[in-house]
């Protein structure tokens, strides 16, 4: 789950391979080759530290946050301060750009970036896009309550059917939602507008109170409960035999 979509999956996949392939000569015994793969096998977990440091670094953090596991109504308090500080930044005109990340990686998909790991407050985010700040250019990566990286550069979107108006901070908050499932706010240094965008769409010119809306719904929205395959199949049962009185009655 912590490599999954993430530029890690195909090298898992190719040693899921060649696994197999070593499972396969041992099956037919063949030596030579076997010997090769289990020598390769032996000097991979030097490569394997090296290629997946990022999961490993993830994984262990996540290990280490269990016990600093936050309940809803700190999760109410981490959306209330994005909302501020939208709100805040708006007032004055100060441009921000501020990533909240869900299930995907974020450090796969954006460029550099101020490493922070601080607790997200209204003030912390406002110094951090304040124009004098060094850091001020980019987005803001926030993960759970916490501010991971700033001065992130994120990908801009490379549709062509956008507004010629929309500058480079609204292309990058539909780009980097295009490819995750994050949800991306973004305040104009023109007009003090507040935007979001996520699943490539982008919704400009909406109040406080909105987005504190549309934050709820995504981020404490109860998933679906999946249904067995046997529930499914009894209920295309049902509806088949629903059907079939309509269809005599259309042969009569």
């Amino acid at each position: 789950m912590f490599v999954r979509r993430t530029r890690g999956w195909s090298v898992v996949l190719g040693l899921l391979a060649l696994l197999g392939l070593l499972a396969f000569t041992i099956l037919l015994d063949l030596m030579v080759l076997s010997q090769i793969l289990r020598k390769f096998f032996s000097f991979s977990a030097f490569a394997i530290l090296i290629l997946f440091h990022r999961e490993i670094q993830r994984i262990l953090a996540t290990i280490g946050s269990f016990s600093s596991i936050y309940s809803v109504r700190e999760q109410r308090e981490n959306l209330e301060t994005i909302v501020q500080t939208a709100d805040r930044l708006s007032d004055v005109k100060i441009g921000a750009l501020i990533a909240i990340e869900q299930s995907i990686d974020l450090d796969e998909l954006v460029e550099s970036g101020v490493t922070v790991n601080c607790e997200a407050t209204a003030e912390m985010l406002e110094t951090i896009f304040f124009p004098n700040n060094a850091i001020h250019d980019g987005g803001v990566i926030i993960r759970g309550d916490q501010i991971a990286s700033a001065a992130c550069i994120f990908p801009l979107t490379r549709r062509e059917d956008l507004n010629k108006s929309l500058g480079t901070r609204h292309r990058a908050a539909i780009g980097l939602s295009e490819e995750s499932d994050a949800v991306v706010v973004a305040v104009s240094e023109e007009n003090g507008m507040i935007s979001y965008a996520h699943k490539g769409q982008l919704i400009r010119g909406i109040s406080a109170d909105e987005l504190r809306s549309f934050l709820t719904s995504i981020l404490f929205s109860d998933p679906k409960p999946k249904k067995s395959f046997w529930a499914r199949l009894g209920r295309r049962k049902g509806k088949a035999k629903a059907q079939l009185p309509s269809l005599s009655a259309t042969k009569l």
